[in-house]
């Protein structure tokens, strides 16, 4: 079980990255000169913390892994669930404005908070 958590973790990492990459490459070359600079550091941001928690959902495979005690999916569905609606809800309205996009970020970024707290105590619980 452990190991295909693992390998799922490492892979949606991957995927994260790879499109943070692509994203990236968007804003810099296809958006610097149509957005705002509010609006193209709000699009930064969201590649920032789609990167971030790319690396964490990898780290999050490798740690179960060597602990499969652990108890690392919700952490995984968490950081998931957080990167989708924390950085594509910066790109969306970054790209388009609409404040309801704005308003969707910060579930994101409490769901990245929930993710980090319950790994911080699935690590501090365990023995040995």
């Amino acid at each position: 079980m452990s190991s295909s958590l693992a390998k799922k973790q490492i892979l949606t990492g991957i995927f994260f990255l790879a499109t943070a990459v692509m994203l990236g490459a968007f804003g810099a070359h296809g958006l610097k000169q149509t957005l705002l600079p509010k609006y193209l550091s709000t699009f930064k941001t969201g590649i920032t913390y789609q990167f971030y928690h790319g690396f964490a959902l990898i780290i999050l495979g490798i740690i179960t892994q060597q602990f499969s005690a652990l108890k690392t999916s919700a952490s995984f569905y968490t950081f998931t669930l957080g990167i989708l609606l924390f950085c594509f809800n910066c790109y969306l309205y970054a790209i388009t404005q609409i404040k309801f996009f704005a308003l969707i970020v910060p579930v994101g970024g409490i769901l990245f908070i929930s993710g980090w707290s319950m790994l911080f105590y699935q690590v501090a619980r365990k023995q040995k």
